[in-house]
């Protein structure tokens, strides 16, 4: 193995693991798509949600991302985000016309270089602004791939963490898997039925679409003899796997037995029990990383009916409330899930990059940290505030079982302030327990 490929692999407690699941009717219970992902990042890393309003732009104005600049668009979409506190992109998200994608670090193949370009985060970010569907997300994201390629460190430290991605996205109608490897991709259409994603490619022959360019690649380095089957999977994977992309495989394999066993009843609430299931190790906690945000959406196929997104907004699932937000008009920024800014001063932005480190909690963060803190030194305590966590999550469901069934209709006020809300009352739950 050369030392570039060396390089590019994961530290044996790099924190390398995600989930996303996507289930279409009919293994949904009901005609709705339903998306998850659980992120796990560094386990001190916070994480934000962030509203971003939709925009007009000038023609020929440029986008600072992470790390580099890209040719702006005319329009961009509105757009939740779920993302580590430091970075442009974003783990997960969903936009305005009920599109939804969650990322994954894979290691492959092809080198993982360290020059900085495009994260995958960015171009999960990227995909949502500009594409209003997920196949127009998908193209959009391939296209930015091709221009600008993907690299740079992935965590807040000054030892680079480099990998590519794969994506899974999803709109009221169908969901795609794409998996890239460098510049090379291969895509593939999931229309009914649940699927799932983790750390390792997991496309094999039944690509729908793929670069131009990737057989002729795999066939020129020797991976594939251009005459059996193409397994993109299988051409593609490393011979010899790191020991967390083995523990992916794993996960991998659980999360599908998981769908499997929900077949034609999956909900909302089932995809938050599969992202809180820790023996399977899909909610992490584990070493220097853990699930630091989790999120939960469902996509009416009713086009009258509204897209509803779960985000916790803080670590560990099992231990975190999912809020319900939902795209309406007057809808603005929870503060209470903002991080703080630093400008120019932002270790991200100076050179040598990240060589000091500055206090990203925002206030949800601080007061969920706090109370966990309690719930583990005293043991009524930490009873009485998880009944109150799952009462305000119950809270959330029925209100989202109300707006499916056209119940007790919500007002667009109520509707634009709906997470707001929830973010208040957790934040009163914690307090109480002062």
């Amino acid at each position: 193995m050369s030392p570039q490929v060396m390089a590019s692999l994961p530290a044996p407690n790099a924190p390398c693991s995600c989930d996303c699941f996507v289930s279409l009717p009919p293994a949904s219970a009901i005609p709705a798509v339903i998306f998850a992902k659980n992120s796990d990042r560094p386990r001190d890393e916070v994480q934000e949600v962030v509203l971003v309003p939709s925009g007009t732009h000038a023609p020929g104005s440029r986008l600072q991302c992470t790390y580099i600049e890209v040719d702006q668009v005319e329009r961009t979409y509105a757009v939740i985000l779920s993302r580590p506190a430091w970075l442009w992109g974003a783990e997960m998200g969903a936009n305005e016309h009920g599109v939804c994608i969650g990322n994954e670090a894979v290691w492959t193949q092809e080198p993982v270089g360290q020059e900085e370009a495009l994260l995958g985060m960015d171009l999960l970010r990227l995909g949502l602004e500009r594409g209003s569907s997920a196949q127009e997300a998908l193209k959009v994201i391939t296209n930015l791939l091709e221009q600008y390629g993907q690299g740079g460190s992935c965590r807040e430290d000054p030892t680079p963490f480099c990998y590519h991605n794969t994506f899974l996205l999803a709109d009221r109608k169908e969901a795609w898997v794409l998996e890239t490897a460098g510049k090379l991709w291969a895509a593939q259409r999931i229309q009914e039925g649940a699927r799932n994603i983790s750390n390792q490619l997991s496309i094999g022959t039944d690509i729908t679409a793929e670069h131009p360019e990737l057989r002729a690649h795999a066939q020129k380095q020797g991976w594939w003899d251009g005459q059996t089957t193409f397994d993109f999977a299988h051409v593609f994977s490393l011979v010899h796997q790191p020991v967390r992309m083995e523990a992916a495989k794993a996960r991998f394999q659980a999360g599908r037995e998981l769908l499997k066993q929900f077949q034609g009843g999956i909900t909302a609430t089932t995809m938050m029990d599969i992202l809180r299931n820790k023996e399977s190790g899909i909610c992490m906690d584990s070493g220097g990383f853990r699930t630091t945000a989790s999120m939960v959406s469902v996509l009416p196929q009713d086009p009258s009916q509204p897209c509803v997104h779960f985000l916790t907004a803080t670590p560990d699932p099992s231990r975190s409330v999912f809020k319900p937000f939902v795209f309406e008009a007057g809808v603005t920024q929870t503060p209470q899930v903002l991080s703080p800014t630093f400008g120019d001063k932002d270790p991200v932005r100076t050179h040598p990059r990240f060589q000091i480190q500055v206090d990203r909690r925002h206030p949800l963060y601080c007061e969920h940290q706090a109370a966990l803190g309690r719930m583990e030194s005293d043991q009524e305590q930490g009873l009485q505030l998880q009944k109150k966590q799952q009462d305000l999550e119950q809270e959330g469901q029925e209100a989202l079982r109300k707006l499916l069934a056209g119940e007790g209709a919500m007002s667009p006020q109520q509707l634009a302030s709906l997470f707001q809300a929830f973010v208040e009352k957790e934040s009163q739950a914690y307090g109480q327990q002062l």
